[in-house]
């Protein structure tokens, strides 16, 4: 099951043909102070899944400001989550989704409990149904870059169809097809979009780059 994404303000399926694109905007090291911005300029670029990692200043104030910036137009989550502690309070901050390094069962279950998106890290096909059987709505494949494309095919063959799978750690726009011909559904986005110091056009320009690269490649999907 995918997490459920806003598409011109309404909510629909992250998996529907022509809707979201399969791009999930990191935000390692956002301040407070420029998160509604940096969340704007995402979405009028055409990202509307946006993640602000919880090893970032105060990261959960940033969440609960760009969920008022954009509301519907958006889906705001957390990533490294690691704790069930971390989910609650992630989800007591408007939160929608949870994205982790790791599979861990326990903050899975968490995440379900409370009605959130789960994006589990793995990299093996042990941590892959793990993390299905837990109730994992996508996968996160991290660090993508150390098993390559060819190790995301050869653990595709043997997922679920309809389990979405993003890879996520050392993929650039310019490697998005050859994943993708892997079997990826779509990729975390992380200081190739977003590097603290950067401003909110900056971020823009790396979107809109971001987004034509995922436009060629899945523009028929």
């Amino acid at each position: 099951m995918a997490i459920p994404t806003p598409v011109n303000g309404q909510i629909t399926d992250a998996k529907t043909p022509n809707g979201h694109r399969k791009l999930i905007a990191i935000l390692r090291g956002v301040e407070p102070d420029e998160a509604a911005a940096m969340a704007r300029a995402l979405v009028a670029a055409g990202i509307t899944m946006i993640e602000v990692p919880l090893n970032s200043p105060e990261p959960l104030k940033s969440i609960a400001l760009m969920k008022e910036a954009v509301g519907k137009g958006a889906l705001i989550g957390a990533g490294t989550v690691l704790t069930p502690q971390d989910v609650a309070n992630v989800k007591a901050a408007s939160g929608e989704f949870i994205v982790s390094p790791n599979c861990d069962v326990a903050v899975i279950a968490k995440t379900k409990e409370l009605g959130m998106g789960s994006w589990p890290g793995v990299l093996t096909p042990t941590e892959c149904f793990a993390a299905i059987k837990a109730g994992a709505d996508g996968l996160k494949i991290f660090p993508a870059s150390i098993i390559g494309a060819d190790g995301i095919k050869a653990m595709r063959a043997v997922l679920p169809k309809d389990m979405p799978v993003y890879a996520v750690g050392g993929v650039g726009p310019n490697d998005f097809a050859t994943y993708a011909k892997a079997g990826c559904d779509g990729f975390g986005l992380g200081s190739g979009i977003f590097k603290p110091g950067m401003r909110a056009d900056d971020v823009s320009k790396a979107a809109v780059a971001y987004v034509a690269a995922h436009d060629g490649v899945f523009s028929g999907a």
